[in-house]
């Protein structure tokens, strides 16, 4: 696994973060038949708060960005990307092992969603993550907090 880092994401970030998304999501949104060119960066900047993000760096280079977002009854998991060359190698799983220690030292629920058919769906469940509910397009998923070790 790459030597990975979190550091606070700033408004600096978003347009690159931004076409990070554009490249994460595409094959999933043009499997649902709802790709769109510019929602699918317009969602995230209309979304994006620098406040509750991290930008993910592997050698100093911006490679994803990740948010968790506290709600009244719940910390929201959202925005979570990785370019695709480092998927699958570890950092994601790293990334999100250290985002679940604040809701796990806080006792509490950590909440997402994720497209439908999407592979990272797997990641989440093996993170505890479990269903919530569903739709057409969204799967909903929550955890609850845990001492458990990945």
């Amino acid at each position: 696994m790459a030597d990975w880092e979190l550091r606070a994401a700033s408004m600096a970030d978003l347009e690159e973060i931004v076409e990070i998304r554009a490249v994460v999501m595409r094959a999933d949104l043009e499997r649902l038949g709802r790709y769109d060119e510019y929602r699918v960066r317009q969602r995230l900047r209309d979304a994006y708060q620098p406040e509750h993000a991290s930008a993910i760096e592997v050698a100093g280079a911006l490679v994803g960005c990740v948010a968790l977002r506290p709600a009244a009854d719940a910390y929201w998991l959202e925005h979570f990307l990785l370019v695709p060359e480092l998927q699958g190698k570890g950092i994601g799983s790293a990334v999100l092992r250290s985002l679940l220690e604040r809701p796990d030292r806080e006792g509490a629920l950590t909440r997402l969603n994720v497209l439908q058919g999407s592979a990272a769906r797997r990641l989440y469940e093996r993170h505890g993550f479990v269903l919530e509910s569903e739709d057409e397009v969204d799967v909903y998923m929550v955890r609850t907090p845990t001492n458990r070790t990945y």
